[in-house]
């Protein structure tokens, strides 16, 4: 990426030489040129919110900045792209969406999220640090940009508008008002499971801001529910999300062994949440990190997983193939990997190449439920 300062350059995480996504974007360089243009020399605490690869927080790294990110992988990205530009350990402070935020913000760069409730979130609980003097400017496509994010900017920190457009991104210029009388922060929120899908009929689930279908059960995992397999040791809900389909096994069955697995901060806090809500007994672990890669070889029975096609904007299944060679890593030979998608992803191909079968369970005209059984060792298939 090529910024006001120079050259710098950036991987996702896991780098993988055939993913031609980069690892920044055209709101990334229009932001840092706008720093560069205007002068704004980022004096006292820099709060980086949202950034996705670490593009912002490298090329700012002199300044010291602090980067808030609900993404494992984005936070795994950003320390061997500071790495890769020299910066010195420590330098650039590494915070997620669930630690305490900083107590002053001098300078807020917010990368626009997907989701517009981890906005409003992150934003009700950066507001109390935020002065009057605080330069705030936010980023993205335009396409990212919507009248309903401007709204939030406004209702939370003061008046707010937007740049011109350049290479198809957008600048956020919002003026913090210390008076403004901010709302109650909503998160996270809770409700009543319905009736009619087993074990969890009725129980609690929790969901902090950011979650996949954070105010209902999404129509996937309600299909899923209706289908789950009975039995195994040791059991792994991968993308585990809020949480509801690890509970609904260790509610059928107390002696189950559930991990739960999301690269997603706040996703494993809801996980949790969700899990002690509902007082579920026996043992479960919660885990945030990049699927399956620290779980030993062998060590799993059954794989359970609704994998996601996007990677934020872009349309990719490198996420679910990731999953899929994961789990048969780490699943004992006969251990099964159960994977609900939507019928045209066409899921069912790629898991008769990495495990030489595949059986459909259950099907309606949107959804699919495949089982895959690990037969033993096979040669690594290629994507």
């Amino acid at each position: 990426m090529t910024t006001p300062w120079g050259e710098v350059e950036l991987s996702r995480f896991p780098d993988d030489p055939r993913d031609r996504l980069r690892a920044w974007d055209a709101s990334d360089a229009y932001l840092l040129r706008y720093l560069d243009r205007e002068r704004i020399g980022p004096a006292g605490r820099v709060v980086v919110l949202g950034d996705r690869w670490g593009a912002l927080v490298t090329a700012l790294a002199e300044h010291r900045p602090v980067q808030i990110t609900d993404s494992y992988l984005s936070q795994e990205a950003t320390r061997l792209n500071l790495a890769r530009a020299g910066v010195e350990p420590g330098a650039v402070q590494l915070l997620t969406t669930q630690d305490p935020p900083p107590d002053r913000v001098d300078v807020l760069l917010v990368r626009v999220p997907k989701s517009l409730a981890l906005l409003e979130d992150q934003l009700l609980r950066l507001a109390p640090a935020v002065h009057a003097e605080t330069v705030v400017v936010g980023t993205g496509m335009v396409k990212e940009i919507r009248t309903s994010t401007l709204r939030l900017f406004e209702r939370i920190l003061g008046p707010t508008r937007t740049s011109l457009a350049e290479q198809k991104a957008r600048l956020i210029h919002c003026t913090p008002d210390p008076s403004l009388e901010r709302p109650e922060n909503p998160w996270p929120y809770g409700y009543a499971l319905p009736d009619g899908i087993g074990a969890v009929s009725g129980r609690t689930v929790v969901n902090h801001a950011g979650v996949f279908c954070a105010d209902r059960l999404d129509i996937g995992t309600r299909f899923f529910l209706g289908h789950l397999p009975r039995g195994g040791r040791r059991v792994v809900d991968l993308g585990c999300g809020n949480g509801v389909i690890g509970t609904a096994v260790a509610l059928a069955d107390p002696t189950a062994e559930v991990l739960f697995v999301d690269e997603s901060f706040q996703a494993v806090a809801s996980a949790e949440a969700t899990y002690k809500a509902n007082g579920v007994p026996g043992h479960a672990e919660f885990r945030v990190g990049d699927g399956l890669a620290g779980v030993a070889a062998g060590s799993v029975d059954v794989v359970l997983n609704n994998p996601p096609f996007h990677s934020h904007q872009a349309t990719s299944d490198a996420t679910a193939w990731r999953m899929f060679t994961g789990a048969e890593r780490a699943l004992r030979p006969g251990g099964e990997l159960w994977v609900v998608g939507n019928r045209h992803l066409g899921y069912h191909v790629k898991l008769r190449r990495l495990f030489g079968n595949c059986e459909l369970v259950a099907g309606d005209p949107k959804f699919v439920v495949l089982k895959a059984v690990k037969r033993g060792s096979r040669p690594s298939a290629p994507r």
